[in-house]
């Protein structure tokens, strides 16, 4: 067999990032987010139905990530558990196009997409492990950085399809002004609902490069007591945690941040639909400016990362993220930054797209320089495993962004309050960055 290139086997590891990017921008954001929305009616009551089901998917994240990264590195095949949870990620995307009109199946609906949100984030636990084999030490932080700005173009062009061509406004037609295509109904929302149908497909065709390319250099035999192994490594990986002050740190750290992050990902489609009542293609207008800033400043932040380190970047993200998480909650329908607007005034809809720029402009070069940050932190040898507590990092928390969010939601009857904990999550993931050592410390792991 024709030995495959290193450069075959980045891109094919960049083409992860290209297929897996729509189930954010098109399902969990910008598309079927808001239209889960405009099915419930009330703004308050869908962003907090929203959070629990995100925050459920959280918590099964958390529970599993490490352990499943740990069996991974003792069982040396990572690219099987990446077919499984692709297939996850295809079953839960495709099983959106069911949300009817008359919610007769919602809850079954939001089951499947919290089968397919599951998978999608075990399936990048693995990839993202795969990183280091890739490159050098220095090299990394550029790969990681394309790697997200590819992702990133994915999604743009997953979603002007979607917009063009699919999703209807009120009126039944397409942002360029025709019906859906494939015959499919606009008065039962199918234009819509084919961002299920859509995201998969997608998914399907450009995860075959990565399959073709992409090879897994850690083999090992057979196992027979591959789960005890796995966990005992596990269970002392975390027991030694506090020994490795930096790692422990920048894992606590993330925790916070990155679950700010994804609650402002997960939480902005469907505010601008109930605050400043925007139609799905008003949101993916605002999607398709978030996603461009997004792709510019992953390249960009990757160069930034490669020269000054992944330290620098990740801290001038949060703080700007931090200021925008404020400026969020002062921005309605009615009065922007405390000003009184009129009820036909353009300047809130101007102010979020600014807003969503800035979004998608540092929250791409965050998770750019975080995912290199990690490898720069873990032991090489512990690789998926240390990628499983990342996923931990990020989930072990990730349900308090959604669900604190659902409950002052539910609790004010407001949707600018009910997204006021993600400034405190913000604020402390920045605070705890203080103690991460730029370039990591040495990890030790005993063996079995």
């Amino acid at each position: 067999m024709t030995e495959i290139s290193v450069k075959k086997r980045i891109w094919g590891w960049f083409f992860f990032d290209w297929a897996s990017q729509p189930y954010n921008t098109l399902i969990l954001t910008f598309v079927f987010g808001p239209y889960i929305k405009s099915l419930i009616g009330d703004g308050a009551q869908a962003q907090a139905t929203w959070g629990f089901t995100v925050g459920l998917a959280g918590i099964c994240i958390a529970l599993l990530a490490p352990i499943l990264g740990a069996i991974a590195d003792n069982s040396g095949n990572r690219l099987r558990w990446i077919w499984l949870f692709s297939l996850m990620y295809v079953v839960g995307a495709f099983g959106t196009w069911y949300a009817v009109p008359d919610m007769s199946n919602l809850t079954w609906v939001l089951v499947l997409f919290g089968i397919g949100l599951i998978g999608m984030e075990f399936a990048t636990i693995f990839t993202n492990s795969m990183l280091p084999d890739l490159g050098t030490r220095e090299e990394i932080g550029k790969l990681s950085g394309n790697g997200w700005a590819f992702g990133y173009v994915g999604g743009l062009f997953a979603l002007v399809i979607m917009l063009t061509l699919f999703a209807e406004n009120p009126e039944g037609k397409t942002l360029i002004g025709i019906e859906p295509l494939l015959g499919l109904d606009p008065a039962m929302r199918e234009g819509t609902r084919f961002v299920g149908p859509l995201t998969a497909i997608w998914f399907i065709v450009f995860m075959i490069p990565f399959f073709l390319w992409v090879r897994d250099p850690k083999h090992t035999g057979p196992d027979p007591q591959l789960i005890k192994h796995a966990l005992g490594d596990l269970g002392r990986t975390i027991k030694r945690l506090p020994e490795n002050a930096s790692l422990f740190a920048y894992l606590s750290s993330s925790m916070f941040y990155r679950d700010a992050l994804n609650g402002i990902y997960t939480f902005g489609g469907i505010y601008a639909a109930g605050v400043l009542n925007w139609s799905v293609v008003n949101i993916g207008i605002f999607g398709i400016v978030a996603i461009i800033t997004g792709a510019v400043f992953a390249w960009l932040g990757g160069k930034a990362d490669h020269t000054f380190g992944p330290k620098p970047v990740i801290t001038v993200c949060i703080s700007i993220l931090t200021v925008v998480a404020i400026a969020i909650v002062f921005v309605s329908r009615d009065s922007v930054f405390g000003m009184a607007v009129g009820p036909d005034s353009s300047v809130p809809d101007i102010v979020f797209y600014i807003v969503g720029a800035i979004i998608g402009a540092a929250g791409g070069s965050l998770q750019s320089a975080s995912r290199t940050m990690m490898v720069r932190q873990a032991n090489p040898d512990r690789m998926t495993e240390a990628f499983g507590l990342y996923a931990l990092a990020g989930k072990a928390t990730s349900f308090i962004a959604p669900i604190s969010i659902g409950i002052v939601t539910a609790a004010t009857g407001s949707q600018q309050l009910g997204v006021t904990p993600l400034i405190a999550l913000f604020a402390i993931g920045l605070v705890l960055l203080r103690w991460v050592k730029p370039n990591g410390q040495p990890v030790t792991v005993e063996s079995v």
